[in-house]
């Protein structure tokens, strides 16, 4: 029993009757752990302290219930918190306190990285203690190089039209239709338009007219050029007149693609056909035979007209002679009226000899031999002019002239059974080429054979050409200034690369100058003028002392911010050796 000092009477009560006060008295975050404590100690007794006590309990003295919660209505009363709970909330609030310490901890940790004293800011604005700036000489391949971008394209692009006004009809494309990527060398086939062929051949005049034996000019000695220069007759180049050997060396042109070769009385398949191209040949050739023929005969008319009568002269010279010797009778006998007769005689038979002797009047025989001549003449033209017009033409819609061959198909733009009107397609160089644009700084470095290297598609390194370097058409601007194009040709391409390659833009790099092997280099900095304008470079001999030497050297080419430098006298520097920059 316990006695109680206040006034206030201590209430006990067993654990049985707590249970529910207690579990309605506890506060909600202690609920379960207090309904937990007094499940287990349900058969043990607890104490609860009323509000309203004024002292603690003495032994001897008995509880009493007056003035508690259901005594004194209204009365402040404090809840009645079982003990496990009150344990409980101790613990948490243990850790709560050390949870805030272990935070503050760290958080000052972290603060004192950044906080710095106004002692600590001052000595670090101060500057650093002066010394010398050193880098190391080097050993390096000096390289002077050019780079450039590029773009990567098929040469000298050309749109392909086709001569049609010969044709007489309708331009309908039969065959023969390229694909893209396809390679036109001398004598290719380009197209087949209505049955006939379009023969690729190497020039730089477009075709203006169909070519027939007789004919001279520049595209006749194009084609004889290029006739000669694929192996077929063409006969003389210092010519530019189409002859019967131009003539063979086109039959055979075509032959050697396939194709019948045109003649000159027309053009296309009619042409080709050849069916009735002998006949003007042999008519030409009958005239002749015939004119020949009348002229013999003229001839021989004039020939005999011209002859003499010899049976005229004979009987008139014998008849003069009678007469001389009548006469001679008649001036012997005396008879002056036999005389007169015989004179009489004498006089005509001279008359009718000097007739016989006369020549005769062929001016009619003479006509008929010039009129015979004159026949023969025009028969002989006919039948030139026939030989010619047998002899292979070459029409202006069955050629195609392209320079620099071969060339490569790059677009189509006709397929077979349409009708040819506009761009038949876009040929191009069968090889790349890089076009890029220069200063005329880097242009004067640059040459034709300037070997250069860029990277492709698949991370290989190609190597190339320089070709040409130009001055651009449009050349300056307001500064004065001049760009330049460069043409490069690649080298060694494989398929997949050439395909890779088109239509893309690169970089390319040309050296232009580099050292024999390693030498020694160093920054353009730390070479300097002496008094003599000689140049020397200073090498540091202690770093401790910052002790160097000015050290008089040889430059040589300089690139990439590095000079090449050797020393006057051997020995006196070498790779690794500081050598000072800056200060």
């Amino acid at each position: 029993m316990f006695s109680r000092k206040n006034s206030d009477e201590p209430v006990r009560r067993r654990a049985g009757a707590a249970d529910a006060s207690a579990a309605s008295a506890a506060s909600d975050t202690n609920t379960d752990e207090a309904s937990a404590q007094m499940n287990e100690s349900s058969d043990a007794p607890t104490e609860v302290l009323n509000v309203n006590s004024s002292g603690p309990l003495v032994e001897g003295e008995t509880p009493s219930t007056e003035g508690t919660d259901a005594d004194t209505p209204g009365s402040a009363t404090k809840k009645r918190v079982p003990v496990g709970a009150s344990k409980l909330s101790g613990q948490r609030l243990i850790w709560v306190i050390a949870g805030v310490a272990a935070v503050a901890m760290i958080a000052g940790i972290v603060l004192t990285k950044f906080i710095i004293s106004p002692a600590q800011a001052a000595a670090d604005a101060e500057p650093p203690t002066p010394g010398l700036i050193t880098v190391p000489i080097d050993e390096r391949v000096v390289s002077n190089t050019v780079t450039t971008r590029g773009d990567v394209k098929f040469a000298d692009s050309v749109d392909v039209k086709l001569e049609t006004g010969d044709i007489g009809g309708s331009p309908v494309v039969t065959g023969q239709v390229p694909e893209a990527g396809a390679i036109f060398n001398p004598g290719s086939i380009a197209l087949e338009v209505v049955g006939r062929p379009v023969i690729v051949l190497p020039g730089d005049l477009p075709v203006y007219r169909t070519l027939r034996a007789g004919l001279s000019g520049p595209d006749v000695l194009q084609l004889k050029q290029a006739l000669a220069s694929m192996g077929f007759e063409s006969g003389s180049l210092d010519s530019n007149m189409y002859d019967s050997s131009t003539a063979a060396g086109v039959k055979a042109l075509y032959e050697s693609v396939g194709y019948t070769p045109p003649t000159s009385t027309g053009s296309g398949a009619g042409a080709a056909a050849g069916a009735s191209s002998a006949d003007p040949v042999t008519q030409a050739q009958n005239d002749v035979q015939s004119a020949q023929q009348n002229l013999a005969q003229a001839q021989s008319g004039l020939a005999q007209a011209q002859a003499p009568n010899l049976v005229e002269q004979a009987q008139a010279d014998n008849t003069v002679r009678e007469a001389q010797r009548a006469l001679n009778t008649a001036t012997a006998a005396g008879d002056p009226n036999a005389i007169a007769a015989a004179n009489d005689a004498l006089a005509l038979a001279a008359l009718q000899q000097s007739i016989a002797y006369a020549p005769k009047d062929t001016s009619a025989e003479i006509a008929q031999v010039t009129a015979a001549q004159s026949a023969l003449n025009m028969a002989q033209e006919a039948l030139a002019n026939a030989q010619e017009s047998a002899l292979t033409s070459l029409p202006a819609s069955e050629v195609l002239y392209l320079n620099s061959l071969p060339r490569r198909v790059d677009e189509v733009s006709v397929k077979r059974g349409g009708v040819l009107n506009g761009v038949a397609m876009t040929v191009s160089g069968a090889t790349l080429q890089i076009v890029s644009t220069v200063s005329k700084a880097d242009a004067e470095l640059l040459k034709p054979g300037t070997k250069a290297e860029f990277p492709a598609p698949d991370d290989s390194t190609v190597s190339a050409e320089v070709v040409s370097v130009e001055p651009q058409k449009s050349t300056g601007d307001k500064k004065g200034t001049t760009s330049y194009d460069v043409v490069l040709a690649p080298k060694d391409l494989t398929e997949s690369q050439l395909t890779a390659l088109k239509g893309t833009n690169v970089k390319v790099t040309i050296p232009v100058s580099a050292t024999d092997g390693k030498v020694l280099a160093v920054p353009l900095a730390a070479v300097q003028a002496g008094p003599g304008g000689e140049s020397r470079i200073e090498v540091l001999l202690d770093a401790e002392k910052q002790e160097t030497k000015l050290i008089t050297v040889e430059t040589g080419l300089a690139a990439d911010g590095y000079v090449e430098v050797k020393a006057v006298k051997d020995g006196a520097f070498g790779s690794g050796d500081p050598v000072v920059v800056g200060r």
